[in-house]
């Protein structure tokens, strides 16, 4: 590909505090115009990448380019082109939403503040709350407004790091369109998270950083195809089946249910072992009212991954 198809550029970066070394020569690029999802174990050095890549954190070495800008020696013309929403919101409680967003303008030396506050109030659906201090903003509405104020002064690239830790599930829907929404007006997205879920539905292009390096890279289903586990889960009208369900099968059981009612088994066997399990569930008179096959999530394939990674290093 052509370098000028990517809004970031990482090449063996490089970072330790006092003996411990965080990132040991990460390198992977991010398409213009696309989400990126940096995934990893809390300390894996996530918010450190962001931090160095958003110039407030220097590397000890490798390079780091925003939009062909060198993060280490053009750091003021990177800051240009960038935006930055940390896992709190920014925002002042005692201003109001608006206050927020005509002072932030006013910092960004933008003459039209006010038309500039009044627009992204109508783009977030906070025109209802414009008035009214952010102290009484749900948590939501405090992100929204918060990613909001990033937007000011038209930033090319967006870094979130986790912005939807602590949201209740409407309000991470809400999110996950605004994410959308940006990256359909072009903007580049550089995503950390710690759901799962939210990667798989989000990203263009999906890197597993862990212990200061990254371990998989790809799209969604690319990094989905690092494994070919393969699950069946079967669901329950009555307790007692599957209660004999748990006991005889314990050791293949991947996940329960209580709820649902279902039990999930990991098929390592192939067809072989799904024919066992089904004679076994006939000789004991365990009957399930239906049962599915499905494929490794892409958290399934994360928690794989890093478990692989940490077994190998006792090896």
């Amino acid at each position: 590909m052509d370098n000028d198809e990517f809004a970031i550029k990482v090449s063996g970066l490089k970072k330790a505090y006092k003996e411990k070394d965080v990132l040991k020569g990460v390198t992977f690029q991010v398409q213009k115009g696309s989400i990126f999802c940096l995934l990893g174990s809390n300390g894996a050095g996530k918010t450190t990448m962001v931090k160095i890549l958003a110039t407030l954190l220097r590397m000890d070495s490798g390079m780091a380019l925003i939009e062909g800008q060198d993060v280490k020696k053009d750091g003021a013309k990177v800051r240009k082109r960038i935006s930055l929403t940390g896992q709190f919101a920014a925002v002042d409680e005692i201003l109001t939403g608006r206050e927020n967003l005509e002072m932030a303008a006013r910092l960004c030396h933008l003459k039209d503040y006010k038309m500039q506050a009044d627009k992204l109030l109508r783009d977030f659906h906070l025109e209802d709350a414009a008035d009214k201090r952010t102290a009484a903003y749900s948590g939501g509405m405090r992100r929204r407004l918060d990613i909001a104020m990033s937007l000011l002064g038209n930033p090319s690239v967006i870094f979130l790091d986790e912005p939807t830790t602590g949201l209740d599930p409407q309000s991470r829907n809400a999110m996950w369109n605004i994410i959308e929404e940006l990256k359909e007006s072009g903007v580049t997205i550089f995503l950390t998270t710690q759901y799962l879920e939210e990667a798989e539905e989000l990203a263009d292009q999906v890197a597993i950083l862990h212990e200061g390096v990254i371990i998989a890279n790809g799209t969604v289903e690319e990094i989905k195809k690092l494994s070919s586990t393969e699950y069946v889960i079967f669901t329950f009208n009555h307790h007692e089946s599957m209660r004999k369900m748990i006991k005889m099968f314990v050791k293949e059981i991947s996940g329960i249910n209580e709820d649902d009612q279902t039990v999930s088994i990991e098929i390592k066997g192939g067809m072989k072992q799904i024919t066992n399990i089904f004679t076994t569930m006939d000789q004991y008179g365990i009957i399930s009212s239906s049962f599915t096959q499905k494929k490794a999530t892409l958290e399934d394939v994360f928690l794989n991954l890093v478990d692989g990674a940490k077994e190998n290093r006792y090896e």
